[in-house]
């Protein structure tokens, strides 16, 4: 995977994840609403700390491991199939269920930084798709032979559309204006899936070409 590819797949894999309603968007607008993009942004700080701290956790792990072949595959087996399954949950969400009206009880908490880092560390939905998916990109991130660099990469290409989703959809609330509302919305999301389910079969298709490899190169000795 070059660079360009490796940029096109982490903007794909965060947009499809940063604009599907959980409890941090919904805590977002609901905060929105009294403090415009200032709680987005408070929000998308809380977040990203949390985050990060993860992905460096987790490139610790991969740093140590990067050159077995055997971890390798089993990262890019178990995320790709973690893709498909994330891909197929978002389109049948989408068909099946309408967006969750804002609860109010959230409008009453008064710490946007802590609702922010609360609701992104206790989702176990965001923390097994970093588990997964999101390990299959660190890893990738690391073979691109810029090692920390390339970690630090990679967030960055991930990073800024949760600022400018959570951002936007807080000043956007205090303006009244409800984004997830509407066919069009649907369809976008459905989209997302479609292309997650395309890239987990084209990680897991990569993954088990190196089985494949590594079975020959056996054979061979």
């Amino acid at each position: 995977m070059d660079i360009l590819t490796f940029i096109v797949t982490v903007v794909v894999f965060t947009v499809s994840g940063a604009l599907a309603p959980g409890p941090l968007f919904f805590a977002n607008v609901a905060r929105g609403v009294k403090s415009g993009a200032k709680g987005g942004l408070v929000f998308s700080v809380a977040h990203s700390i949390i985050e990060f701290s993860l992905i460096i956790l987790l490139a610790l792990g991969v740093s140590s491991v990067v050159n077995v072949p055997l971890i390798k595959l089993i990262i890019g087996i178990v995320g790709g199939i973690a893709l498909i399954v994330f891909g197929i949950l978002q389109i049948h969400r989408s068909i099946s269920t309408k967006p969750t009206q804002t609860k109010r009880r959230w409008t009453k908490l008064e710490n946007p930084f802590l609702i922010g880092a609360l609701f992104t560390g206790l989702n176990p939905y965001f923390i097994f798709w970093w588990l997964t998916a999101g390990l299959s990109l660190i890893s990738y991130a690391w073979d691109l032979g810029l090692s920390w660099a390339g970690i630090i990469f990679m967030y960055i290409a991930h990073v800024w559309m949760d600022y400018a989703w959570l951002t936007a959809t807080a000043y956007l609330a205090r303006k009244g204006t409800n984004l997830v509302r509407g066919r069009g919305y649907e369809i976008m999301m459905i989209i997302f899936g479609v292309i997650l389910v395309f890239f987990g079969f084209c990680f897991l298709i990569d993954s088990l070409n190196r089985v494949c490899i590594l079975a020959m190169a056996k054979q061979q000795f």
